[in-house]
């Protein structure tokens, strides 16, 4: 099983990499050199809550999350189904543990998509949202996420801007990507 799913993964990654991945639609409100405002549209999101460090969540939380989309899930006919991968992997801290979660393509609804077989994989409709955000390159782990997540914090009460939630870390690319082309977000909704 383990094997199965490390090989679907990078086999999904390395053919992701000649084509297009899908991302959540927004509308860039206003622009402020590293800073953005953001409209999101409502989306549908496959998760899970993993405790630990910022770094051993990820490795958890992804695993979880890529099992589903990979094919652990049971469709309306009893089958299963592969589900592409989307960009951004997002973080959020929240109550001691970590939410990770992935954003389902927008060929799905809740109705549509594939009941998970772990039960600690969930899914869920986000509500529209504004999310200010920061982007940045680099590895992000926590003393550099902190640093980000402090810039953008930092930018919104200069705006008197007030965050309505938690901050959330958003990584777009594969793990193997040179740390200069890596693109990551901090995103707070206001």
């Amino acid at each position: 099983m383990r094997l199965s799913l490390l090989c679907g993964f990078i086999i999904l990654l390395f053919a992701n990499l000649a084509m297009a991945i899908e991302e959540p639609k927004y509308t860039l409100v206003e622009k402020y050199d590293a800073f953005e405002l953001r409209a999101y549209a409502p989306k549908v999101v496959a998760e899970t809550l993993v405790d630990g460090s910022l770094d051993a969540a990820s490795r958890v939380g992804f695993r979880r999350i890529a099992d589903y989309i990979f094919g652990n899930n049971t469709t309306h006919n009893r089958g299963n189904e592969k589900i592409s991968m989307t960009a951004p992997v997002t973080m959020q801290q929240t109550d001691g543990k970590w939410r990770m979660y992935f954003v389902m393509p927008t060929q799905y609804t809740l109705s549509t998509l594939p009941t998970p077989n772990n039960s600690a994989v969930t899914l869920h409709e986000l509500p529209a949202t504004r999310m200010a955000v920061i982007r940045f390159s680099g590895l992000a782990g926590a003393e550099k996420t902190a640093k980000q997540t402090a810039e953008l914090m930092a930018w919104l009460k200069s705006k008197n801007i007030v965050p309505i939630g938690e901050p959330e870390l958003a990584r777009y690319n594969p793990p193997w990507t040179l740390p200069f082309l890596r693109r990551n977000e901090v995103m707070v909704a206001y």
